[in-house]
């Protein structure tokens, strides 16, 4: 079963449930999901594909997809920071929970211990010193492997704190 279609059915049995919270998030993500496919659906048509082929080509992959539940639960953790600056608890509520809801769709983030021996493996390999040029590097390599496993403001700050530990 393909991600969009749990979704689908997630949001089915959260409505017989009466799970309002999480069939009105899980009914975002779709939207978001379908603006995307219009979106790669768009850029194709402008190549003069069959309609058809436009059809199939332009269904998000689940690779895709996961890009895409990574960016809204990124945008939750920027809003719940936002909200805790401006006092706003009932709003860093609302996207706590809607962040909870969205990581059960998200693979599972790699630890900060898992990340940091990685990082230490790659700058080891890139017998980086703490330079700027040698930091875009290191960042570029890791964030390739970590893509949707880790927060690349985690990685930034380790990768940072490794450096300085080798100067």
């Amino acid at each position: 079963m393909s991600i969009k279609d749990k979704i689908n059915e997630d949001i089915k049995k959260a409505f017989k449930s009466g799970l309002s919270d999480e069939v009105s998030t899980l009914r975002f993500l779709n939207s978001v999901v379908k603006n995307k496919e219009l979106e790669k659906r768009t850029r194709l048509s402008k190549e003069n594909k069959d309609v058809v082929e436009l059809g199939k080509l332009s269904e998000l992959s689940d690779e895709e997809i996961m890009g895409v539940i990574s960016g809204e639960i990124k945008k939750r953790k920027d809003s719940i920071a936002q909200y805790e600056k401006g006092g706003r608890d009932d709003l860093v509520k609302k996207e706590t929970a809607e962040l909870e809801i969205l990581k059960k769709y998200a693979p599972a983030e790699m630890s900060e211990e898992e990340l940091r021996i990685l990082i230490k493996n790659k700058i080891a390999g890139l017998s980086a010193q703490a330079g700027e040029k040698d930091f875009g590097k290191a960042m570029k390599m890791v964030m390739a492997e970590v893509k949707g496993l880790a927060d690349g403001t985690m990685v930034k700050r380790i990768i940072e704190e490794e450096m300085k530990n080798e100067a």
